[in-house]
This record gives structure tokens, sequence and C-alpha cells, in this order.
């Protein structure tokens, strides 16, 4: 079984507006609403790709119950923890000849609630797969070394993505992804990778420090993997018209995961697919848009 968890999912408020002036009163020509949150994000990709999992983390409010009720109608299984304060986030994404995006702190955690999504956590079994993404909330900065270090006597397979510290606090605990861009990547070598050569470099560094797959997303120049046998692979990207690029990261790591069971070189080429799929569509890709970019 894959789990992923989305400690500060959001509803997703999505507002189209021609010609936004800051300081007057503007209105839309259309609006939409989605369940957004990168672990989320994951889950239902791996749902178009005929895979099941089970999204964890944290939810309250009626904006809660309303992202509850949009997973279940599509058929994504949660067991989200309810917290008794705040609401889970709103975030307003204005669309103009700009995007403008407006993010909630989302709700307040408690110290039971954490315990609580522990005690799921615990029942998560030798074999399965783990995919932490995202930010972290209040109260519950260190969330990724504290989790993967708590179940690591376990046989789970560690997604990790996240960047800086965080991603390095996890390394120790050999993670069987990591899905840095090239940006972060740069970040955490403390050198601008030009380079492929530089990257691959990089990569390996980050093997050496733990990681056992790192999967690297170059943007327009595709994506490339060192595998856990030190192998290279590379993508190149595909040549499309990007509408929005959210979600596309969270994509390819639902891609890789999906594809994995037929070797590193499909795994690799399943994740740019879904990755250029999401980044060219408004929301997240369906099924049909991915298959057309395999």
């Amino acid at each position: 079984m894959i789990y992923t968890l989305t400690f500060n999912p959001s509803l997703d408020y999505l507002l189209d507006t021609p010609g936004f002036a800051y300081g007057k009163t503007n209105r839309s020509t259309s609006e939409s609403l989605h369940f957004g949150g990168k672990g989320i994000n994951v889950s239902y990709v791996l749902k178009q790709l005929g895979t099941s999992s089970t999204c964890l983390g944290f939810v309250a409010g009626f904006t809660g119950t309303e992202l509850e009720n949009m997973l279940d109608v599509q058929g994504l299984c949660h067991d989200f923890v309810h917290v008794e304060k705040g609401n889970t986030r709103i975030n307003v994404k204005i669309k103009s000849s700009e995007i403008t995006e407006i993010n909630a702190n989302g709700c307040e955690i408690a110290e039971n609630d954490v315990k609580r999504l522990f005690e799921k956590l615990d029942k998560i079994s030798d074999g399965d797969t783990l995919v932490l993404a995202g930010s972290t909330p209040k109260g519950f900065d260190n969330a990724y070394p504290q989790i993967v270090s708590r179940l690591f006597s376990k046989n789970i397979r560690f997604v990790i993505d996240t960047s800086g510290q965080k991603l390095l606090d996890c390394l120790k605990y050999k993670p069987f992804l990591i899905k840095p861009n090239k940006d972060e990547l740069s970040e955490i070598v403390g050198q601008t990778l030009e380079t492929y050569e530089e990257i691959i470099t990089a990569a390996r560094k980050l093997k050496d420090m733990g990681a056992v797959n790192v999967l690297v997303s170059m943007g327009g120049d595709g994506a490339l993997l060192v595998d856990e046998n030190n192998e290279v692979h590379r993508v190149f990207a595909h040549k499309i018209t990007p509408v929005s690029t959210v979600g596309a990261g969270d994509s390819m790591v639902a891609g890789f995961l999906a594809g994995t069971d037929k070797g590193y070189d499909y795994a690799l080429k399943l994740g740019n697919a879904c990755g250029a799929a999401t980044a060219s569509v408004e929301i997240l890709a369906d099924r049909e848009k991915i298959e057309s970019m395999m």
C-alpha cells in the first residue's frame, strides 16, 4: 500500500480576473474550487494510473469536511486527523496577466493531534510506501525527521519531497526516493549547477549521504535519475505549451512510483510523462492525457 502524507492540505479557489487591479473591485469571469496539497496530488495521479493509495494528514472545520467530500467524489481513500482549532486552509489563486496567490496558514496543530497522527502512521506495515510532501504546519516543524526516524525500523519505502535542511535531516534514514529540482539541488550543495555532469555529481553526493534514488527535475531540460545502483537515466522534456506547473512535480513522483515495477527506465519515462501532462492542463492530468504523453 502507498500512503501519502499532506501535513497542510487546502482548498484551492481559482479566479480568472482579466485586468486585475490592486485597490479596486475586481470581478471574475470564471472560478473553480479544487483540492490541493502535494501528497493529495500524488494520490490523485496514482489513481489515474490504476494504483491505490491512502491520503493522510490534518483537516479541520467545514473546509476540511468539503475537502474530504471532494476526495470521496474522486474515489480517493483518506484517513485524516480531524483537528479542533481552525479550518483547513483556502488558497486563493488569481489568474490575470500574471498569477497572484494568497496562501492561508491552515489549522492549528496541537500535541494531541500529532499523537493521533503517529497512531495512524504506526499501522503502516513492512513493504508499504510513505510519501511525505510539502510544508509542515506550525507546531510540527521537525515533522520529517521525526516521522522517518520513528518508522525507520520497519521495511518502509520513504519518499521525501521537500528541500533544504528538512531533506538533509532525512537522508541518514535512507529514503527510497528524493526529488529535488535543479535549483533545490544547487542550494543543497552550495553551487550553481549548469551542466549535466555537475548535476549528476551533486545527485551522487546525496546518494552518498543515504538517498537510494535521486530524481532531479530540470524543467525544460527534462529529468535525470541516479538510481540505487548508481546508474544514470535521463529523459528529455516533452514539447508542450505550459499552462500551470502546479502539481507537475507531484505528478512526476506518482508516475515514478507507479512505474518502478517495470524498471527505472520505464519509471522515469512515466514520471516525466505525468509531469508534462499536468503542466499542460489547468489542474492535474487525467489518465487520457498521461497516455497521450507516453
